[in-house]
């Protein structure tokens, strides 16, 4: 190791021999003092500013040469030394940010500490963010910043649409925001960034699509996702909670089905018309699992019916229709039979600040005339086949 004090150019820095293998020389800057250059014997030549910070002679990393000029090596000393002379310590800083953890060790403990813990739907934290954020997973958190959280927000809103992208930003702020909780130092990237607006979706099963639907449905070869259709579209329920049905969920005197946790956190007790307990009641003759959907996977239960789904409305000529519009379907013909917004939320499970004291008050009959009258306004759609008539 050999060390010269040279005023700094760029024709001089250039010049700098290598050392023999194994060795580094060292130029110091005769203009700014404490920045030297380091030239190491595979020609790497890298600036770093000496000095001592809490009594211990420490060497910062400012950059290498000649990708960071001369000047801005000067510029970046200075500043260093100014931060050092306020009681700061940027090698600390660098430090923690080496040590810090990567993506995807906060995001295991995201998962484990909090997503489990407290929601529901921790599965789709954990589908998506493996899906669309596994590119970060090697990365230091420090690393991500806000435009590349912006770029990402809006290539996902481009391929995968608005909902998508935007859900995908509420879980990178969550997921940042739990490593500030539990004590990182750093600034939320996803913080400050606007959603898109989202289209308010009014789908459900127009009174002329209904026949095809039901035609479809009954065509259908998946007997378990025929009757799973047929009970979401009768009830109005989310599809995890039907999908999710028990034997001991249901009364088959009251004619009712009591969800003990919904999306809310809420327990629901939701009325069972005549056409749902005939399936639930064939059903239940045949079965001997707990599930009323019994399937073949890790959860007991059936757990796709994606596949069923496109067939049904391929075959009924229906496009642009969800799962999910099912329960929008209940609710929309409970309004045009008569039914005011209370009752209808109070049979979808909705919850809102100004309905709140009057679902308390409620009780299951009005709700149940308003899903009756429902169902039979849904089933006068139905084409009649032969030899079998449609009861009224």
């Amino acid at each position: 190791m050999s060390s010269h004090h040279i005023n700094f150019t760029k024709a001089a820095l250039l010049k700098a021999p290598s050392p023999a293998k194994g060795k580094k020389d060292y130029y110091y800057d005769e203009r700014e003092k404490g920045l030297l250059m380091a030239v190491t014997s595979a020609g790497t030549k890298s600036f770093y500013l000496y000095k001592r910070i809490d009594g211990r002679p420490e060497r910062l990393l400012l950059g290498r040469f000649p990708d960071i000029s001369i000047e801005n090596a000067r510029k970046l000393a200075a500043s260093a030394k100014g931060e050092i002379a306020t009681g700061q310590n940027p090698q600390k800083e660098k430090r923690a940010i080496r040590d810090e953890m990567t993506f995807a060790a906060l995001f295991a403990d995201y998962m484990d500490k909090y997503s489990k813990v407290h929601k529901r739907s921790w599965a789709y934290d954990e589908r998506e963010v493996n899906k669309f954020l596994s590119h970060w997973f090697k990365r230091k958190i420090s690393s991500i910043e806000r435009a590349e959280v912006e770029r990402l927000h809006a290539k996902i809103g481009k391929e995968s649409g608005l909902y998508q992208a935007n859900r995908l930003l509420e879980r990178i702020r969550s997921i940042f925001n739990k490593a500030i909780d539990w004590g990182w130092s750093g600034t939320n990237p996803a913080v400050g960034i606007k959603k898109f607006k989202e289209k308010s979706r009014d789908r459900f099963l127009q009174p002329d699509e209904l026949p095809r639907f039901f035609e479809a449905l009954a065509n259908e070869p998946n007997e378990t996702a025929r009757d799973f259709f047929m009970i979401s579209l009768l009830t109005g329920a989310r599809k995890s909670n039907t999908l999710a049905m028990r034997w001991s969920d249901i009364n088959f005197t009251t004619q009712t089905w009591r969800i003990e946790t919904t999306k809310n956190g809420d327990a629901q007790t939701i009325h069972l018309p005549k056409e749902a307990m005939t399936i639930l009641t064939e059903r239940k003759w045949k079965s001997e699992s707990p599930w009323v959907f019994e399937g073949n996977g890790a959860k007991g239960h059936f757990a796709d019916p994606k596949k069923a789904w496109e067939r049904i409305l391929k075959e009924a000529g229906i496009e642009d229709l969800r799962i999910h519009d099912l329960r929008r379907t209940l609710g929309s013909y409970q309004a045009a039979t008569g039914a005011n917004g209370y009752i209808i939320g109070k049979s979808l499970g909705h919850r809102s600040q100004q309905s709140t004291a009057i679902y308390a008050r409620l009780n299951l009959d009005p709700v149940r005339d308003s899903v009756n009258k429902a169902t039979d306004a849904m089933f006068g759609y139905m084409r009649p086949t032969e030899g079998h008539e449609v009861e009224q």
